[in-house]
């Protein structure tokens, strides 16, 4: 399953790193790619293993808007 996620603040390659860096660290969670451009993260997991919840916190962790 994919789920897109559109997140604000982030501008550059560091940016990117910690969000896919926080978001691979959750079990449930297969992939995370960000796009800079588009200003949003595309993430592949397990269905039922991770919440919208646990996502929206790892990137707010790393100090970036979540907009829902």
């Amino acid at each position: 399953m994919e789920k897109v996620i559109k997140v604000e603040g982030m501008t550059c390659n560091h940016c990117k790193m910690a969000v896919e860096g926080a978001l691979n660290k959750l079990s449930g969670v297969l992939d995370a790619k960000v796009s800079l451009e588009n200003n949003n993260v595309t993430v592949t997991l397990n269905e039922g293993e991770v919440t919208f919840e646990q996502m929206k916190a790892a990137i707010e962790d790393q100090g970036y808007d979540v907009v829902e």
